[in-house]
C-alpha cells in the first residue's frame, strides 16, 4: 500500500507498506508508531488518515504525520459506552442511543489513548448523558463542549398503534358522506308499496 509521511519540519516522504503487515500493526499498536523507511531511524508517527476503496472499502493509500514526543496534539479517539444492558433505564424496555461516537482531545503523542469508555449502567429512562459526566486519563484534555456534547440518551419503546375494527355494515350515505336514517313514516310507506307491489304481481298471474 502507498502511503506518505510528512510534518515536523522535514521534507514528506513517500513508501509502500504490506498491506497485511500494516493492517495487523494498527490492530495491536497504540496512538503512536514508529516508522522506518529503507532501513533509516525510528521516527514516532500517527496516522491522519486512512483512504479506503469507494466500492471495496479496502485501505488504499495511508498518511502518517511526524510527532514531536514532548508537544501535545490534537488526535481524535473512539468513545465506549459500557454497561448499557444493565441500566435501569434499559431493563425497563428503554433505548439506549449513542448520539456522539468519537472525541476530539489534546495530550502529548504518549498519553493518547486508544479510547476513552464511559459506564452508563445507572441511567434511568429519559436520561441524558452529556461530555462532562466522562472522566478521560490524566493528561488529556477535551476539545468538544462537556456541556453541550450529548453524548447517550435512553428514551421510552415507540408503542405501535392499535388498529381500529373496521365496521362492514352497509349503509345509505348522503353527498357529504354521512350515513341516511330513514325517517319512520318514509319507512313505512316503503314497507307498505312493497306489500302493494307483491299483491299486483300475485293479482297479475291469477288473470294469467
Amino acid at each position: 500500500m502507498p502511503g506518505v509521511v510528512y510534518g515536523g519540519g522535514d521534507e514528506p516522504i513517500t513508501f509502500a507498506v504490506d498491506a497485511l503487515t500494516l493492517r495487523a500493526t494498527l490492530a495491536h499498536a497504540g496512538a503512536v508508531l514508529d516508522l522506518k523507511v529503507d532501513g533509516g531511524s525510528a521516527t514516532p508517527v500517527i496516522v491522519k488518515d486512512v483512504q479506503n476503496h469507494p466500492v471495496r472499502g479496502e485501505a488504499i493509500h495511508l498518511d502518517l504525520l511526524r510527532v514531536d514526543m514532548n508537544q501535545p496534539i490534537h488526535a481524535v479517539v473512539v468513545l465506549e459506552l459500557t454497561g448499557g444492558d444493565e441500566s435501569p433505564g434499559v431493563s425497563e424496555g428503554g433505548v439506549l442511543s449513542q448520539e456522539t461516537r468519537e472525541l476530539n482531545i489534546e495530550a502529548l503523542p504518549d498519553d493518547i489513548p486508544d479510547s476513552i469508555s464511559h459506564d452508563v449502567s445507572d441511567l434511568e429512562m429519559n436520561a441524558t448523558v452529556t461530555l462532562s459526566a466522562v472522566t478521560v486519563p490524566q493528561g488529556v484534555t477535551l476539545l468538544d463542549d462537556v456541556d453541550e456534547t450529548v453524548i447517550a440518551t435512553i428514551t421510552p419503546p415507540t408503542l405501535e398503534p392499535v388498529e381500529e375494527e373496521i365496521e362492514t355494515e352497509t349503509e345509505l350515505v348522503g353527498e357529504d358522506g354521512e350515513p341516511i336514517e330513514p325517517a319512520e313514516g318514509e319507512e313505512a310507506e316503503a314497507q307498505a308499496e312493497g306489500a302493494t307491489g307483491d299483491e299486483a304481481a300475485s293479482g297479475s298471474d291469477d288473470e294469467s
